[in-house]
């Protein structure tokens, strides 16, 4: 029987990783990512931390392969915070790694690489791939920052990333499978669109032997997943509301301030625009507000306008 990978206790399922606890699947998937070859599932270890709530940081799947270690987590909504997460995780899984060895030796420790890679498949829309860098979080901008970690967001739904796809069967299926439940819940309770998108997977040949030996837990951790993706969304949704409105009270007594997640900038311009404001004189407060020139901000209002 294929090793299974320890699944952190406490911590909810998704379908993501029920499907790639198997060490078989985890290695296709590693292959497709790093046009690689190796054919032994039993060249994975795997080092996901037991109990690994570390400061609530948590990682789907952590395993060593060829001196490199790779994180792997699955996002259902898009989060700028990933590198400063694996950051704090990877100092965890690197303590543990070199608890044998002493640090304030004359001898170099030696660590394997670290690999870190989101796999998202959220509805909000984001490009094929992206890099997610550690340094885009801090406080003061810096040519050549001295600790950076970088991220590679892949987004995998249906009919994103198609080479990855074709490279990786199980990925390829699980993106259908999940373009079928949201599909389905358009117009359908989600525990029936859940249940017609196994049984038709199933019938297909998509994820067949896996959702036909587990369908029952299948079906109750997408129907989980789906209502927590739409509570996120409504709560991204009431942020948005909130901080447009208060950005429109502060808009009318200093001119312009938006407080929402696209950024302060965004809501400046967008303020303004809403508030009949001109393009000129929002450029003038959007200089004035930030300290930059006159071509960055007419630059940043046409972004936004």
């Amino acid at each position: 029987m294929a090793e299974k990978l320890h699944v952190v206790r406490n911590q909810k399922d998704t379908v993501f990783r029920m499907l790639f606890r198997e060490k078989k699947e985890l290695l296709e998937l590693y292959n497709a990512l790093n046009d690689s070859a190796y054919n032994s599932p039993e060249d994975l270890t795997i080092c996901t931390l037991e109990n690994a709530i570390y400061m609530n940081f948590k990682n789907d799947i952590s395993f060593l392969l060829d001196s490199e270690m790779n994180l792997y987590e699955h996002q259902g909504s898009y989060n700028p915070n990933m590198p400063l997460r694996d950051l704090v995780y990877i100092a965890k899984q690197l303590e543990k790694y070199t608890r044998d060895e002493t640090i304030y030796s004359s001898t170099l420790v030696k660590i394997p690489v670290p690999r870190f890679v989101v796999f998202y498949n959220g509805t909000d829309g984001q490009p094929e791939r992206q890099i997610l860098r550690l340094s885009d979080a801090f406080e003061k901008e810096t040519a050549e920052p001295e600790l950076e970690l970088k991220v590679l967001m892949l987004n995998i739904n249906f009919g994103h990333n198609k080479e990855l796809m074709d490279k990786c069967r199980t990925l390829r299926e699980y993106s259908q499978y999940v373009d079928r439940v949201r599909k389905y819940a358009k117009r359908m309770r989600i525990e029936e669109a859940v249940e017609r998108a196994v049984t038709e997977c199933t019938r297909e040949g998509i994820l067949a032997d896996f959702l036909s030996s587990q369908r029952a837990e299948v079906i109750a951790v997408s129907i989980f997943e789906y209502n927590e993706e739409e509570e996120m969304r409504k709560i991204r949704a009431s942020e948005y509301k909130n901080g447009k409105e208060d950005g429109i009270a502060q808009g009318i007594k200093q001119g312009i301030e938006q407080g929402i997640e696209q950024g302060i900038e965004q809501g400046m311009v967008e303020t303004c625009k809403e508030l009949g404001v001109s393009f000129e004189q929002t450029v003038a407060r959007l200089k004035l507000r930030l300290g930059i020139s006159e071509q960055e901000a007419q630059e940043k209002v046409r972004h936004y306008w």
